[in-house]
């Protein structure tokens, strides 16, 4: 049994397509999680994002200490390739909440200015993402490619 869960985990293909979706992804959650975690590009940091998303989203402590660490675990993961289907997972459930809280939002971005908040087609894309990475897994280049071997 526990060869095939690390077999169904670990085995990818050696394609470069899913090594630039993984590098995509991974590089576009990382700084997110960056202002989440440390407060770089500024972000708020660690405890100020846990009190915000517990307060003013209403997300129980908990999950949003899930949250910050899927984005963060999850972004390294994705680049270096390095359990992605996990990491992909994490991401893309983060993305589908993130989707959900904001689809009052509408489809499209906020290209005028006009209106609060953005729209749900870039949460579309990352889950997207993600889950032709749960597929495929990490490619080329990832470390679960070489653990595979």
């Amino acid at each position: 049994m526990k060869k095939n869960i690390s077999k169904i985990i670990f085995q990818t293909n050696p394609e470069y397509s899913t090594l630039i979706m993984r590098l995509a992804l991974g590089c576009m959650i990382l700084p997110h999680a960056l202002q989440k975690t440390f407060g770089l590009f500024g972000g708020g940091g660690f405890s100020k994002t846990l009190e915000y998303m517990n307060q003013a989203e209403g997300i129980p402590l908990f999950f949003a200490f899930l949250a910050i660490m899927a984005e963060f675990l999850g972004g390294l993961g994705l680049i270096f390739g390095c359990l992605t289907r996990v990491a992909a997972f994490g991401v893309g459930s983060v993305m589908t909440v993130a989707m959900l809280m904001h689809r009052s939002n509408g489809f499209f971005m906020n290209w005028s200015g006009t209106k609060t908040g953005e729209g749900i087609e870039f949460f579309i894309l990352a889950i997207g993402l993600s889950l032709a990475l749960i597929l495929n897994g990490g490619g080329a280049l990832s470390i679960d490619r070489k653990l595979s071997r």
